[in-house]
């Protein structure tokens, strides 16, 4: 993993130099819009609504959308002076119950790993956090935006999760009419979770759809069921580089196997007139011998 963020964890007077690290990835499977005629990239220009004109990047401004519709400009000049931090602390603000803290408000997830300078204090915290059984409510400064998360601990190691502002948290604007429930049914209901309790195994569940995807995209290259345009362009998305490098794999097996040849052109029907081209320098060279053999008797006689 490479670190994306460093500085410091500071709680009292004490500071623990820190790297930061993304703990988790997307393995989302992503699709290409394409043409069906042809395979080509579907390219999006941008375009004004108002004159209709494709515009420049240069002359892209960031705009702000009132509720009543209406668009504010803002130039660079006014997004320089909006409040920004660039700040490297991560300041604990106060060490909260872990179970106040709502699942909802979780939005990224980072590990913190301890430069060498900061190994003792950070197990320091790590080792108070454990015995508090309480999460370190923290403010930090990422691109340059103040933000709020949390640290806790996870297989001894220590986790720094932002979380989103309370305002951002929707409220259900919808009632639930639980109707009339009889105990019978409660009991039933409760003997049903007893039946499917168990403890949580995240290797017990597979993403089927991504593995189907695959399954389904190397079935199509290995049936030759690929497009190939001159003016496709080569992309760093890792999807494609894998299905290139199957396309590869796939042709160069059927190319050692002339599979991809034509019948006439194979290479078993030029292998008698290869052994004929050989065996002729040899008979030039017996011819030779032949001829030394009687001009050396010749002499003889």
């Amino acid at each position: 993993m490479r670190a994306i963020w460093k500085g410091a964890v500071s709680f009292g007077l004490v500071s623990v130099p820190v790297k930061l690290y993304s703990a988790t990835e997307s393995h989302d499977v992503s699709f290409r819009q394409v043409h069906a005629k042809d395979g080509g990239r579907i390219k999006y220009q941008r375009v004004c609504s108002i004159d209709g004109e494709e515009v420049a990047y240069a002359d892209i401004a960031k705009g702000y959308e009132t509720e009543d519709g209406e668009m504010v400009i803002l130039t660079d000049d006014d997004m320089a002076e909006l409040p920004s931090t660039s700040s490297r602390e991560i300041s604990v603000e106060k060490f909260v119950p872990s179970d106040q803290i709502d699942p909802m408000l979780f939005e990224k997830s980072y590990y913190l790993e301890p430069e060498k300078t900061g190994a003792k204090p950070y197990a320091l915290l790590r080792q108070a956090l454990l015995d508090a059984d309480r999460m370190a409510v923290v403010t930090v400064a990422l691109r340059q935006r103040t933000t709020v998360g949390v640290l806790r601990v996870k297989d001894d190691v220590i986790v720094l999760q932002t979380m989103m502002w309370p305002d951002e948290i929707r409220q259900p604007d919808f009632n639930i009419d639980s109707g009339d429930v009889k105990p019978q049914e409660v009991k039933m209901a409760n003997m049903l979770v007893e039946t499917l309790a168990g403890d949580f195994d995240p290797a017990e569940f597979e993403d089927d759809y991504a593995e189907a995807v695959e399954a389904l995209v190397k079935a199509k290259i290995e049936g030759g069921e690929v497009k190939r345009t001159e003016t496709s362009t080569k992309t760093s998305g890792e999807v494609v580089d894998l299905l290139a490098a199957l396309q590869r794999s796939v042709d160069a097996a059927k190319t050692a196997r002339g599979e991809d040849a034509p019948e006439e052109k194979r290479p078993a029907k030029k292998a008698p007139a290869k052994k004929a081209a050989k065996k002729a320098p040899a008979k030039k060279a017996a011819a030779k011998k032949s001829t030394t053999k009687k001009t050396a008797a010749k002499k003889a006689s």
